[in-house]
């Protein structure tokens, strides 16, 4: 399987970062080592100062897939779930400045926290799903999938022009505004609609 994510898809983060608006969806990958299940504790590597959170819905690929008409896009996925995008931000800050990658910002172990997937059927309506992340008790993050630039129709199809999607794949779709710095003993919890579907416990 892979981790595929997409940045830059809700305005108010684009903003928050000091960025652009993307003309197409912003693309990048994690590694397999990156995926942490079972709401298994996140350790805090010792290489960043800076480690942030984004919270994000989550697609499951349920088929292979390549060049995919977004009409069809909803055929290649069965289950929706909560994901953090953990991501060392001072490593991505110097990648950035010198127009590197930023794969070891975003892809080091453990920085790819999931919950279980919903089946599709638990949701009357896949483009206004809400979903929020609690640090310590205090919400910190709200959204909702109508506020996303890109679809997940559009995200699968264009995903799957370059690269061919395949059962068991994830797809993280992107982060609302109010990302921020995760400390040693923070608890984060994360939410679709009111039922808490991912527990963090950071150290």
């Amino acid at each position: 399987m892979k981790i595929l994510a997409v940045g830059k898809n809700y305005l108010d983060h684009i903003k928050e970062m000091n960025s652009d608006r993307p003309e197409e969806p912003v693309i990048f990958s994690k590694p397999d080592t990156a995926l942490l299940m079972n709401n298994s504790v996140f350790y805090l590597p010792d290489f960043s100062n800076n480690v942030q959170f984004e919270a994000e819905l989550i697609l499951r690929i349920c088929k292979e897939g390549k060049n995919i008409e977004e009409k069809f896009a909803h055929k290649y996925f069965d289950g929706i779930g909560f994901g953090i995008d953990f991501t060392a931000r001072d490593l991505q800050q110097k990648a950035k400045e010198k127009g590197n990658p930023w794969t070891l910002a975003k892809g080091f172990n453990g920085s790819a926290p999931v919950s279980e997937f919903l089946p599709l059927s638990t949701f009357p309506d896949i483009h206004n799903i809400s979903f929020s992340l609690q640090v310590n008790g205090v919400i910190r993050q709200n959204g909702n999938s109508k506020m996303m630039l890109f679809d997940f129709g559009k995200i699968i199809s264009y995903i799957s022009k370059f690269i061919t999607l395949k059962k068991g794949d994830i797809i993280f779709t992107g982060t609302p505004e109010g990302v921020d710095k995760v400390s040693m003993g923070d608890k984060l919890a994360g939410f679709i609609e009111q039922n808490k579907i991912l527990e963090i416990e950071v150290r």
